[in-house]
């Protein structure tokens, strides 16, 4: 594909280049005549993300997601150095094409292109001639992929090794001219032939080639019951029979009485557990993601309350409450983002009962964010109203920034108890907050005055704040369009409002099969009384709901007897600040060339590392011997057998090795374990490797505070080499003004 695309540089002015994209790389032109070379991008190193246009166009922006280096050391002709156009970034190019059509369509290219192993294929065809015997394709295809996995190699050797793979394949003279492709395509069709399954499979390079762990499973929510915007779809009318249930609940209480201990009944409640109810908030979470890939302070608080405002329109219909967690109740859910490929995790547990505390953990540490709360629900009666009140606060880390916010709820207010329309609203003063940055939001939930008409149902007003400067003023309706008023340009415009098509973008929920889930999650446990209640049979509902409190009651009891105290199984509270935290938490940066994916099993979020895969690989290659991977038995039992390893084998434990032909009679022969060597070499790279991941961590905090420095010293230069240029300005103006004087006076 190939094309005129304009280019940022350095400066924020556009050039338009001649763009030819190949596999694996971005070729970059001054003129269609392809004479004129730019600079190539490698691919392989970058990720691609859509970018806001603020003018004609569609923009785009091809990034290193640890701002290194995207550019080829050469160019497809042996070039040294490109055509100087423009200063260009080095860890970034942003693109904007013609028009929205052709962006979409350099989208799509470029997302194949980054996926595709045609070179992978072409290099595993070459090296296939001068392997061994006992060296098959897929044997040195695995070495290959290997070395381009392992952990050792910097992006400089990188970019070396992608260079030296080009030039085996006999491309010296023109590497990406058609006829070039179609002879060396030619030439590797029966191998490819032969791979071309595994190829498919490998060609993201997501770890394949080892055993894959095996996570939760997850099934997508077929159904989700939506509630309609304003006052209509928070009013409920109770029927006669229920009322009497109403009157014998409320001459057992008081005003200002905490209803955390009174039992309610079952035709209020909405068929799904609090901790369930929790998870709202996160249909919604590719805004999170945006905020992490935002570069501005101001912009990213936005976003994040822009996310923010997208939990509160889903909603039942009527004035529900949701189930109150038993002790040790969980619950698990994620969510699938098909722009970035990454899943945002969900577990919830409920870690005590009374107080009733529920704790919450979100990650997706691929697209940069982790939430960590918990929540005292208590409840206030009124007369004829009642406050569910929501104490504590969630902290969200975006992890590549190292900011913290810190969010708190409103609470639900439900008027008409004991006369008029039972009607649920939102109300109080909530913040989002960030230490760092200094930013601040403030919203206010307003509850409906008593002569207050339709428009004044659902009201939010709000600021967002620097330290004590107010930047921009925000109103609106929470279950609809909210407006915000930037100060300094005095602009108005529509900030969030949840239409038909934005609530058909919220992401896909999946939740555990039932099969799947323990004894304590929330779907399974209150199973029983969420089907009496979808089949209308409040009777049957209560006698469960009974059933499941006396269990609860009977257990309290005997851990008082005993004395013993209830441990939560997935959190633990902090001893200093008393909140509650995930044992499990990882707010690590995503390392893309290390970590491959998250997955969840049994409340645990964990990360799929290359590193763990490649000796998972061995252990399985060692104690598995399956047909599919009799190669690198045979690989290992040569390595055994042989008293000088290959280079390639001291390298990384996975690579492919290419060693002297010897005599084997079958695959079993002489192999009935683990060899001795194997294993120790397996705990000693463990332990290096460790160390070297540990060590890169280092530097690239020393190479980020050298880059910082670097920064302000030119700035400091700049701004002394200006002041002494002002200095000289000032001087040559009084030369040429006592010159003009002695004139005047001569002539005079």
């Amino acid at each position: 594909m190939a094309n005129w695309l304009k280019i940022r540089g350095t400066l924020k002015s556009w050039t338009k280049l001649w763009c030819v994209l190949k596999p694996g790389v971005l070729l970059i032109y001054k003129t269609p005549k392809i004479g004129q070379w730019v600079g190539t991008i490698l691919l392989n190193s970058c990720e691609l993300i859509e970018r806001p246009s603020k003018k004609d166009g569609f923009c785009f922006k091809l990034f290193h997601p640890l701002d290194q280096s995207i550019w080829a050391m050469k160019g497809p002709k042996g070039e040294n150095v490109g055509s100087i156009t423009q200063p260009l970034p080095s860890s970034y190019l942003i693109f904007r094409a013609a028009s929205e059509s052709d962006g979409r369509c350099w989208m799509d290219a470029l997302e194949l292109a980054l996926r595709c192993s045609s070179l992978f294929k072409l290099n595993t065809s070459k090296q296939g001639k001068d392997c061994d015997v006992n060296c098959s394709p897929e044997t040195s295809q695995i070495g290959f992929y290997s070395l381009l996995q392992s952990s050792t190699i910097s992006d400089q050797e990188l970019f070396e090794l992608n260079e030296s793979a080009l030039e085996n394949l006999h491309l010296e003279n023109d590497v990406y001219s058609d006829k070039s492709e179609k002879e060396s395509e030619n030439e590797g069709h029966e191998n490819n032939r032969k791979t071309e399954e595994s190829d498919s499979d490998q060609s993201d390079l997501q770890g394949d080639l080892s055993v894959d762990v095996q996570g939760t499973t997850y099934i997508e929510q077929s159904y989700e019951e939506l509630g309609e915007a304003g006052e209509a779809s928070q009013m409920e009318a109770v029927s006669e029979e229920n009322k009497g249930l109403i009157w014998t609940l409320l001459k057992q209480l008081r005003p200002g009485m905490d209803l955390s201990r009174v039992v309610l009944p079952t035709f209020i409640l909405e068929p799904r557990s609090f901790l369930d109810k929790l998870s709202d908030y996160y249909y919604h979470a590719d805004l999170l993601s945006q905020a992490a890939l935002e570069e501005s302070a101001y912009c990213r608080m936005k976003q994040i309350l822009r996310w923010y405002l997208s939990g509160f329109y889903k909603k039942p219909k009527g004035l529900k409450k949701p189930y109150n967690p038993i002790l040790g109740e969980t619950f698990r859910c994620c969510w699938f983002h098909p722009k970035t490929k990454s899943h945002t995790f969900y577990v919830a547990e409920q870690v005590s009962h009374h107080p009733p505390v529920s704790a919450f953990y979100v990650s997706n540490r691929k697209d940069g964010f982790c939430i960590n709360g918990s929540i005292l629900a208590r409840s206030k009666f009124y007369g004829n109203s009642l406050s569910a009140i929501l104490d504590g606060k969630a902290r969200l880390t975006l992890l590549s920034k190292e900011e913290e916010y810190i969010i708190t709820m409103p609470y639900a207010h439900c008027k008409g108890i004991l006369y008029g329309t039972m009607t649920m609203e939102l109300g109080g003063k909530v913040t989002i907050e960030c230490e760092k940055t200094k930013y601040r939001a403030e919203l206010e939930f307003r509850l409906k005055p008593f002569l207050g008409g339709s428009s004044s149902v659902n009201q939010i007003v709000g600021k967002i704040k620097l330290e004590e400067e107010v930047l921009a003023s925000i109103e609106g309706h929470w279950d609809g369009e909210v407006f915000i008023n930037e100060h300094k340009t005095g602009m108005s415009e529509l900030f969030w409002n949840p239409t038909i098509e934005i609530r058909q973008q919220r992401l896909k929920r999946k939740t555990v099969r039932l099969e799947e889930q323990g004894e304590f999650e929330s779907e399974r446990l209150w199973q029983r009384v969420t089907n009496a209640i979808s089949s209308r049979d409040q009777h049957g509902a209560t006698q469960e709901k009974f059933v499941l409190e006396e269990a609860q009651r009977k257990g309290a009891r005997e851990r008082k007897e005993s004395s013993r105290d209830w441990n939560p199984q997935l959190f633990q509270q902090d001893a200093t600040s008393n909140e509650w935290q995930y044992k499990y938490a990882d707010t690590r940066p995503w390392d893309h060339l290390d970590e491959i994916s998250q997955f969840e099993k049994d409340g645990v979020i964990q990360t799929k590392e290359r590193r763990l895969t490649h000796m998972a690989s061995e252990t399985a290659c060692i104690t598995n011997q399956t047909p599919q991977q009799k190669v690198l038995l045979k690989d290992c039992r040569i390595r055994k057998s042989s008293s000088q390893p290959s280079n390639h084998s001291q390298n990384t434990e996975s690579s492919c090795s290419t060693p002297e032909p010897v005599h084997e009679s079958s695959d079993n022969e002489g192999f009935r374990g683990p060899c001795t060597q194997c294993i120790k070499e397996t705990s000693e790279l463990k332990d290096i490797q460790t160390a070297i991941f540990s060590i890169q961590r280092m530097q690239k905090d020393v190479y980020r505070n050298l880059v910082t420095l670097n920064n302000q010293a030119i700035h400091r230069r700049s701004t002394s080499e200006n002041h002494l240029l002002n200095s000289s300005y000032w001087f040559i103006l009084c030369v040429f003004l006592m010159c003009q004087l002695l004139i005047n006076y001569v002539f005079k």
